[in-house]
């Protein structure tokens, strides 16, 4: 069965049960518990909820590995680093990850005494730290600048090193890329971006292929609290649904304006690793279906970044990706990310390609006055 099929189905009631076709969100602290607890499937708020076993029941199809959910992706990642890592181990991660990946590790794991080891996603640098390392993470594309590395390859070498691996998958999702299938120990990904797409919930999850890392990150999250809303489970839920729909829309989106941008004079560079003629574009298909709906790309400066963005009329300046309506910023304003002061990230939404393209054609022309 083809995987759009699988997804809009996952974690449903059978197609012959009477009832709502995704029974609506259930809110409770307390269940009525008679007799011994361990007969009973949902105990306290805090250890289970039907609307979160359905929603996990949808991730696990998606992944092909059994999911845990958390309230945010910060909140999966950290559940991961805190169940695997311990003082004087060794942690790999891509010196270009999301800043606050790399934020929690230089700060709360080097505190705590785990060693933190640093290189680009580029050309599989991170292989060449594997030496004694207890968990390798990849982010794969890295954000915000897009490169790409091969998750089967580094995953087989991280084995033989007796590391573990983890792949950030939060630009791509399991239904571009599937980390457990290339060797990889968790998939993790910030289910508040492309996997949702509404911009309007936080949440994260992590899909193990072990069923004893799956126990022990459920234990986690039920001994830490950290657990999702029933609202939350439910609108992410039911925004699965349309996943393929939106990622075709969004990702024919992205292609056609890395056209457009290669095209235009303003632009001085494009990051996009769909291009086939660069190491990224060629695991297209090997590892990725399609490359993503987020594209980045440099204005040169400040003052032309800041009036393509202000000329825009159809996309919203917002810090996050993947959501049905299209967004972009200027990355150098957080101060966070090893770029000019022209780079711009761009979340291609899922308007009409001639409407989208129309507004950035307008936008880089404003962008050219600007200087």
């Amino acid at each position: 069965m083809h995987l759009d099929t699988t997804v809009i189905h996952a974690g449903h009631p059978p197609v012959h049960e009477p009832g709502a076709f995704l029974p609506g969100p259930l809110f409770a602290a307390t269940y009525v518990l008679p007799g011994d607890p361990a007969n009973q499937p949902y105990t306290y708020g805090r250890f289970a909820n039907p609307t979160w076993s359905a929603w996990e029941a949808a991730l696990t199809a998606l992944e092909g590995g059994p999911a845990v959910a958390f309230p945010s992706g910060m909140a999966a990642i950290s559940a991961i680093f805190a169940t695997v890592l311990r003082p004087g181990d060794v942690v790999v991660l891509p010196a270009d990850a999301y800043y606050t990946t790399r934020l929690l590790a230089q700060g709360w794991l080097a505190e705590l005494g785990v060693k933190v080891r640093l290189a680009p996603t580029r050309g599989d640098a991170q292989g060449d730290l594997l030496d004694g390392a207890r968990l390798l993470w990849l982010e794969t594309p890295s954000n915000p600048e897009l490169h790409v590395c091969d998750i089967a390859a580094l995953s087989a070498r991280a084995r033989a090193s007796g590391a573990l691996v983890a792949v950030d998958n939060t630009t791509l999702t399991a239904a571009l890329q599937q980390p457990l299938a290339l060797g990889a120990t968790f998939s993790v990904a910030s289910d508040t971006k492309m996997l949702t797409g509404h911009a309007d919930l936080l949440l994260g999850h992590v899909a193990t292929a072990s069923e004893e890392w799956h126990q022990k990150l459920r234990t986690w999250r039920t001994q830490g609290g950290a657990i999702p809303g029933p609202m939350e489970t439910w609108l992410a839920h039911r925004h699965l649904q349309t996943l393929g729909l939106r990622l075709a829309r969004q990702c024919d989106n992205a292609e056609a304006l890395v056209a457009r941008l290669r095209a235009a004079p303003a632009v001085q560079a494009v990051y996009y690793p769909g291009s086939a003629d660069t190491a990224a574009g060629r695991l297209l298909g090997a590892q990725m279906k399609r490359a993503g709906c987020v594209v980045s790309f440099d204005l040169g400066s400040r003052a032309r970044a800041e009036a393509f963005l202000g000329a825009c009329t159809l996309v919203r300046e917002a810090t996050s990706f993947g959501g049905i309506h299209s967004s972009a910023e200027r990355r150098a304003r957080w101060g966070a990310d090893a770029v000019g002061e022209g780079f711009i990230r761009f979340s291609c939404g899922a308007e009409a390609t001639d409407d989208l393209l129309a507004d950035v054609t307008q936008a880089l022309a404003a962008a050219v006055r600007a200087g």
